[in-house]
């Protein structure tokens, strides 16, 4: 079974650390079907995104604008984002870890 995980675990209140899945992907993972890990895998590559990253400008996904009722970050602690510019956009994943929790 393919996986992203680096073996650099480390629960960053809901993101790992290592691969940046979060917590609900990795403990789902072993349950979902090759195609659902496949597109985690390819969002977290980049291969697959919706947008850029208003802080890092790299590949980010927003899974409500893939046509999902709620977002992957919805699983995760909410992040406290007042120390950024306004933006129209979602963070990427390791944007998002870094900040602190609100």
């Amino acid at each position: 079974m393919k996986t992203p995980c680096v073996a650099a675990c480390k629960n960053n209140d809901g993101i790992c650390g290592g691969c940046h899945r979060t917590m609900d992907e990795i403990i789902k993972w072993r349950e979902m079907s090759s195609s659902d890990r496949d597109a985690v895998m390819n969002a977290l590559s980049g291969i697959e995104s919706t947008h850029q990253c208003p802080s890092c400008n790299k590949p980010a996904v927003c899974d409500i604008s893939l046509g999902k009722e709620t977002c992957w970050c919805f699983s995760v602690e909410k992040r406290d984002t007042s120390s950024l510019e306004t933006h129209s956009s979602c963070l990427c994943r390791k944007c998002l870890s870094a900040l602190p929790c609100a």
